[in-house]
């Protein structure tokens, strides 16, 4: 059998069968000692003569491993035996030495050496410590050598949920520094409950409070693996009624890639609340419309634009051109990228290349497209946030409808392979100017791929994304680090939340899917109640919120009440039919759309409207061409009033 194959066999038994193959493994190693020490001092290979001498000389290991089974090493987890581990093997064998010595003088030693009772102790003690390790060496999985790090802080008790390799390692590094004190473990295994790991005891969940309230913790570090969201999702749920602050504990991967140590410990992510788990991505599906070929990706230095950068240069693009209105956020990704890039082999390398201009200066995207001769575009230059575009529709539709516009018209002049329009779940049936201004930048990529291009125009919708530019989470974040309070809109609103990496990876494999005029929807999981999520950030951050049941409480929930042409939910679909594509996250979605000439004659109206600054007339066009749109009323006033101090936008929109 491979050694893999029995550590794993090792590894899946039962508790009670560890245990009874440690007591026959120390049995015999004990026996073997025992025999070893009386033919040394007989200088023979030994043989007990009389049937009493044979008895009196077996009780010794028989005593020995009762003295271990009070001592508690047989719960113990073997492969983590630790200092304590190392003491109560001596301990337990000095007083089975003790007990077994007694027995023999009190049967007049019938042939038994006192040396042989010294010689024994001895050789038992690290007999079974070396079983010990040799049996450590062939279960553990993973091994990471932890740095020594110096500190000045004062110790304060600390529990970490995961007993396993990884948690391990952590209570292995934290007992080098004086800031934390490891008091014990929590696990959701059956099997570690009761049990000592590197001796620190394992807490099964339901006595996690009890341990908490005993030992006066402070802070849960939870060494759960990444991949694994759904299960932290439901220690986070746990924790949530604890009051302790939660840290996280790095990913295994970037610790042996060397980009952090085991202690650097970070605090809790709003990703870590998802309870989704990620699906890998497919590798050929990353690769089709990217690797060795020419990228442009417009709004490159916007929180999905600049995600979007990252993932293309994994797949070795030929070149990566950045197109952003924003010169500082253009110079960011621009460094971040040249960096990235200056660490690959040089034969992989791409060409970086940063433009500053605007999606609606149709001479520089034509420029960009023929000079640098891009093959795939990644359109995700908009403006996004709805307060901001309700009160300025007029830049906003300019900028979403018509910059679409210019990049399609240039694509498909100058023969561009393939245009992935990043879109949004406030494009379905919106309340606002801005997800409406999506839709119909939708609807513009659609009729364009109804005329059967040689370009492939196709959207991918979604839901938000974490830590964007302007995401409630962060504000959620520095509100609860300012002290409160914390503003929710409404206790009802629910939204979906993807983290931008996923969406940005899903966003390039649907592309790559992508025959012509289709609509991607990425599954979002299970949509967020954002009160819920407001009051979980409080609760693990070590704070209490601030209520009527809990006047005392740390932080305060305001409730403000719904923005302009904000919805309490938001949908992914505007019709029901949905079909499965090679991606089990990403689902083609059949929608309708306008006919070339019905939608050349709407944006006319759009563009006359804007120019003259009908605000009526621009909500009109919306209304004929969304489907489901409904403004808000409140705001329709307000518009008109301020159309009066209205400036035009200029071609340095982006």
């Amino acid at each position: 059998m491979a050694l893999p194959s029995l550590r794993q066999d090792l590894l899946d038994l039962p508790r009670h069968k560890k245990r009874a193959l440690l007591v026959l493994l120390d049995f015999l190693t004990l026996s073997l000692v025992l025999w070893s020490s009386v033919s040394l001092r007989y200088g023979v290979l030994y043989w007990p003569e009389e049937t009493a001498t044979g008895v009196l000389l077996l009780a010794a290991p028989v005593i020995t491993i009762i003295s271990f089974a009070y001592a508690g090493l047989y719960r113990l987890v073997t492969r983590y035996l630790g200092s304590r581990g190392h003491t109560r093997i001596i301990g337990a064998t000095a007083i089975a030495v003790l007990v077994w010595s007694l027995i023999v003088f009190m049967s007049g030693q019938l042939g038994v050496p006192r040396s042989v009772i010294i010689t024994y102790g001895l050789s038992a003690a690290a007999a079974i410590m070396a079983s010990r390790h040799t049996i450590g060496w062939l279960l553990k999985t993973s091994g990471i050598t932890l740095p020594r790090f110096d500190a000045n802080k004062e110790r304060h008790g600390v529990i970490i949920y995961g007993a396993g390799p990884a948690g391990i390692e952590l209570a292995r590094a934290l007992s080098r520094l004086p800031g934390r004190d490891v008091i014990g473990f929590c696990d959701a295994s059956p099997t570690l409950w009761g049990q000592y790991v590197s001796g620190i005891k394992v807490y099964r969940p339901e006595k996690l409070g009890r341990a908490i309230t005993r030992f006066d913790v402070k802070e849960i570090l939870l060494a759960i693996p990444s991949t694994q969201r759904h299960l932290r999702r439901l220690v986070l749920q746990e924790l949530e009624h604890h009051p302790v602050a939660v840290n996280v504990m790095p990913s295994l991967d970037d610790i042996a890639a060397g980009r952090v140590a085991v202690t650097d410990l970070r605090p809790l992510d709003v990703a870590d609340l998802l309870g989704r788990n990620s699906v890998p991505p497919i590798a050929a599906l990353l690769s089709r419309s990217t690797t060795e070929k020419s990228i442009l990706v417009t709004g490159a230095g916007g929180s999905v634009g600049s995600e979007l950068v990252r993932q293309v240069l994994r797949q070795k693009p030929a070149r990566i051109v950045l197109l952003d209105l924003s010169e500082l956020a253009l110079f960011e990704i621009e460094m971040e990228t040249r960096e990235t890039s200056a660490l690959m082999p040089e034969a992989q390398r791409p060409e970086i290349i940063a433009v500053l201009g605007s999606v609606l200066d149709a001479e520089v995207v034509s420029e960009t497209i023929t000079r640098y001769g891009v093959q795939t575009i990644f359109h995700a230059a908009a403006y996004k946030h709805v307060p901001m575009v309700e009160y300025n529709p007029g830049v906003g539709l300019t900028n979403n409808v018509f910059g679409t516009e210019i990049v399609a018209d240039a694509a498909l002049a100058h023969g561009v392979e393939r245009v992935v329009l990043i879109s949004t779940d406030k494009a379905v049936r919106p309340t606002n100017v801005m997800g409406a201004s999506k839709r119909l930048a939708e609807l513009v990529l659609q009729a364009r791929a109804s005329q059967n291009p040689s370009t492939i125009f196709t959207l991918v919708r979604f839901g938000n994304v974490l830590d964007s530019s302007g995401s409630v989470v962060g504000r959620f974040r520095r509100q609860i680090k300012a002290g409160g309070p914390v503003t929710v809109t409404d206790p009802e609103v629910i939204r979906y939340f993807m983290s931008i990496p996923e969406a940005a990876e899903l966003v390039i494999q649907a592309g790559a899917m992508a025959k012509g005029g289709e609509v991607f929807v990425l599954d979002m999981g299970e949509p967020v109640k954002i009160d819920d999520l407001a009051r979980l950030m409080v609760r693990l951050t070590g704070l209490e919120v601030r209520d009527a049941a809990h006047p005392q409480g740390d932080i305060e929930i305001v409730y403000t009440g719904l923005r302009p042409g904000e919805k309490a939910f938001e949908e992914l679909l505007i019709g029901g039919a949905t079909t499965g594509t090679e991606h089990s996250r990403i689902l083609r979605s059949d929608e309708p759309m306008l006919t070339p000439e019905e939608l050349r004659r709407e944006l006319a109206l759009l563009r006359a409207a804007i120019a003259s600054r009908d605000v009526d007339a621009m909500h009109a066009v919306l209304m004929r061409t969304v489907e489901g749109y409904r403004p808000d009323k409140d705001l329709r006033a307000l518009e008109k009033a301020r159309a009066a101090t209205w400036v035009a936008p200029t071609r340095t929109l982006h």
